[in-house]
Formats: C-alpha cells, structure tokens, sequence
C-alpha cells in the first residue's frame, strides 16, 4: 500500500510496519501519528500488556512485552530474545517508535535487519530530545523525527506534531462544578500526593469526586476511589465530569484533547519524588502556548483555577475518534 501524504515522510510508513513502543503516553502517541499512514493491516504493534494496550489495540496484531521501567538498562537489554524472534519470523517495510527505552533496543535491532527504522521524538521534547532520542541520535541507521520544528536539524528532521488539529474556546453553558474526575496516572513508583492535597484544599471534593490514583494509594478521599479504571469506565468517567484535573503525561493530554476536554495539567516534578525527570514541565508550555488546558504545579492548584477550566471546551479539527489512556 502507498502512505498517505503525511506519512510518506516516515520511509515504509505505508508497507507493513512494526510498531513498538512502551504502553501509556508513548501508545497514545504512535496510535494518533499512525492515523496518518496507509499502513499494512498485517503490521504488528510490540508493546506492554496492559488494560490500555489490549484496549486501545483491539483488532489490531499485537505481541506483548514484559514491562520496561523508565532507565531500565536490564529490562531493556532482556526484551532482546522477544524482539529478535520477531524480527526472524516475518518481515516488515518499516519499524516505527515513539519510545522510551524499548526503542534503544528495537530500531537498532530492526536497522541491523535492514529494516527503515524511525524514532519519532515525543510531542513533550520541545527544547531537545530524550535519552532514549540522544542514544538513538548516535546509533547508525536511525531516522529521526521531532514534533517540535524549532530543534529540527539537520539529524533530526522535523514532523507535523500530534496537537496541531487542537484549539479551544469558551463553553456556553457554565454549569457548577459538581462532579471532578482526578486521574492521576499509573507510573509505576511514583506517587502524586501535592496535586491530591491542593485539590482538597478547594473544598470542591464531594462525594461525587471520582479519583483514578494509580500508584498513589489514599484512605482519606471522599467520593469513588480506583486504583485503576477499565478503559470504557475511564471515558464515560472524564466525558461526564464538570472538571478534569489529572497529571501532564502525553497521553493523558492527547486522550483529553481528542475526547473536548479542556482540564487541568498538574506537572509532575522529580524534586518531589512525582516522575523520573521534569519533562512534563515541557508539555505544560506547551499547553499553554497552544491555550488547550491550564497546568499548574501540584501545590499550587487553586478553586479559581478548577472554576476557569470549567469554563472552556476543545475542539478537534482532525475530527478524530478519541483515545483512552490508563498508563
């Protein structure tokens, strides 16, 4: 098959490709930039097994990995064997990622196979790649792609982003706040408490708040409390809330965009022990700049910033069917 307009950018984006990344933000990502390549319905998506990739996957050719945290050399390094009887057991026209650490181990294994193998740097980068794009930067072999053209050289060529379809606008009707939906993200070991206090401190939580806390487990919390959400639960759960508030992951951001949602961006910080690296601060600019939520830092989440994001919509201009995001 020919790639679409778009995709032809992308080398064999438009043959049978195989798509690997890690689950969660990374998912979402590669799911929405896939939408653009006329793509082999027999291409195969290697990514983790988890509510969200089973979902989001569904119809799809999928193989699972073991999970790989973020940095985690031995994972890394242990999802070779996996990927090698991949790449042995049938061929593909291109190998395609958004990462994260998963990626330093398949394109360059699908390069040495004389796949086309692209990295396609997270829509979150906007002052530079990640280490996962660093390395990959020196591996021989790789396409490079960023979402962001104002670091695009002449390695790393620039790629429409994932949110140029995105704008918002006021809502015309102003209901009050009953009903807040928090997701906080699944990130494995890292908890979320600033952004759970602020927000109690509002006084909006009732027993109609509805929490998704992943990692962060909590006893004190009025209304519903999860771990986790079912794919379905977790749409029909931020589509029907007065208010989102929930971390600046990627995905999350993607998933509440596609879905109209104007939330609230709570940055997670690794000075506060909330994420490897402080690279949802990026995101949050980037937020801001397009004018598509309100992120704030944990702590300082106030009700008037709750009341303004009550007030505003987002309209998808790629008219795109929304994606689900639970890791």
């Amino acid at each position: 098959m020919g790639a679409s307009h778009v995709g032809e950018e992308i080398p064999g984006s438009g043959g049978k490709v195989l798509f690997v990344c890690s689950s969660g933000g990374h998912l979402t990502e590669l799911l929405r930039l896939h939408r653009r390549f006329d793509s082999d319905p027999e291409s195969l998506w290697v990514t983790f097994d988890t509510l969200q990739s089973r979902h989001l996957l569904e119809g799809q050719r999928m193989a699972a990995l073991p999970y790989i945290g973020p940095r985690d050399l031995r994972g890394t390094i242990a999802a070779v064997p996996a990927l090698e009887r991949i790449l042995r057991g049938e061929g593909f026209d291109a190998a395609i990622s958004t990462g994260a650490a998963v990626a330093t181990t398949a394109l360059p294994l699908a390069a040495l196979h004389g796949i086309p193998s692209t990295y396609v740097e997270s829509v979150s980068r906007l002052k530079g790649p990640s280490l996962t794009g660093q390395i990959l930067r020196h591996t021989p072999g790789i396409h490079l792609r960023t979402q962001n053209p104002q670091w695009a050289d002449s390695h790393w060529k620039a790629y429409p982003s994932v949110l140029e379809d995105f704008r918002s606008e006021p809502t015309t009707d102003r209901k009050a706040i009953r009903k807040v939906f928090v997701a906080l993200g699944t990130i494995q070991g890292y908890r979320f408490d600033s952004v759970i206090d602020s927000f109690l401190a509002t006084g909006l939580a009732n027993p109609e708040t509805v929490w998704q806390l992943g990692y962060t487990s909590r006893d004190d919390l009025p209304g519903q409390v999860h771990d986790f959400l079912q794919p379905d639960e977790f749409n029909r759960q931020a589509r029907e809330a007065d208010l989102v508030i929930t971390h600046t992951g990627v995905g999350t951001l993607v998933d509440m965009l596609a879905s109209g949602i104007y939330a609230v961006y709570a940055v997670r910080r690794a000075s506060r022990n909330e994420h490897v690296d402080d690279h949802q601060v990026e995101l949050a600019d980037l937020v801001t700049s397009m004018g598509v939520g309100i992120p704030v830092e944990g702590p300082d989440l106030t009700r008037e910033i709750c009341e303004r994001a009550a007030r505003r919509h987002v309209i998808d201009n790629a008219r795109l069917d929304p994606v689900w995001r639970a890791a």
